[in-house]
């Protein structure tokens, strides 16, 4: 069985939404051949996916490149199992480290090791080097500047919300999931 790789709508998608299906199928396909540039680098690295997302969200936080588990987990979006799974197999491989906060005893901050930062550099640089090939080589300068802008423009049309939420992580309670 062959893989499709047309970038054609189909009459059902297109009637529902023709103005936003062709987009949501191009980015759908923009983000699956990221994903195929991804996978020599991430097996050169010996890194799942999930958990260059986890080095990398860390590794863009401010020195000493810590942050919560809920702060990581609404950045990567990832369940809170699979964000325990991650973070175990990188504490194992001593890229991260986990500490107990001092204000709160139930939160144990997540924080970046050097050898982890060094890791996420390297790969990164690689990851960047692997998709810019890919992408200087179907865009000019000023196109990637201008999908850049756009694409930015639609990610953050929600941010103070994104920002509020990920400040203040919401806790719940026993009792507040009775009510």
């Amino acid at each position: 069985m062959t893989r499709n790789t047309s970038m054609q709508t189909h009459p059902w998608d297109s009637a529902l939404a023709p103005d936003i299906s062709p987009l949501f199928l191009a980015l759908q396909w923009a983000h699956q051949r990221s994903l195929i540039a991804m996978q020599p680098v991430l097996d050169k690295f010996r890194l799942s996916a999930a958990e260059f997302d986890v080095l990398a969200t860390l590794r863009n936080a401010p020195a000493p490149h810590q942050m919560t588990p809920a702060q990581i987990q609404y950045q990567v979006v990832i369940t809170s199992g699979g964000l325990t799974k991650v973070m175990l197999q990188l504490v194992d491989r001593g890229l991260v480290e986990r500490s107990q906060s001092a204000d709160d005893l139930r939160v144990k901050p997540v924080r970046l090791s050097a050898s982890g930062c060094q890791a996420i550099e390297t790969a990164m640089q690689a990851m960047l080097e692997v998709n810019g090939q890919w992408i200087r080589g179907a865009l000019a300068a000023d196109e990637i500047a201008q999908l850049t802008r756009l694409l930015r423009k639609i990610v953050e049309a929600d941010r103070p919300e994104a920002q509020a939420a990920l400040a203040e992580p919401t806790r719940t309670t026993k009792k507040d999931r009775r009510r």
